[in-house]
């Protein structure tokens, strides 16, 4: 995946915010907080997401995967996808909705609902 695909997905999910910050990288959030980071890979485009705990267990160890610089050293779990073989486009797409969901359900009601996210 592009940065621009990802960009192009990321701006897809509903209620979505996107700045550029960090040194360069895409930054995608929801209701003010962060769901997904384009960018800090070496060699080719890394991307970082927020996973549920057992997902973060499975992906951790997954060559390509790791947990995310930064985020994960501070007890948070988030993944980093950073080299090749990774995830596929679709998989990447699929932890970038779980991503997304995560962050937004930790919204207060209020937020979600001005945001449309939930039903009023």
């Amino acid at each position: 995946m592009t940065y621009e695909e990802f960009n192009a997905f990321c701006a897809s999910l509903p209620a979505t915010t996107h700045v550029v910050q960090w040194g360069g990288a895409e930054v995608w959030k929801v209701g003010g907080k962060v769901f997904a980071i384009g960018g800090w890979g070496d060699d080719q485009p890394g991307f970082t997401f927020k996973t549920s705990e057992l997902s973060y267990e499975i992906l951790k160890e997954q060559p390509g995967l790791r947990p995310a610089p930064y985020l994960a050293s501070r007890g948070m779990k988030w993944i980093q996808d950073y080299a090749q073989p990774g995830l596929s486009d679709d998989d990447l797409k699929d932890y970038l909705r779980q991503s997304h969901l995560i962050v937004s359900q930790g919204l207060s009601k209020k937020k979600q609902r001005e945001l449309g996210l939930i039903e009023t």
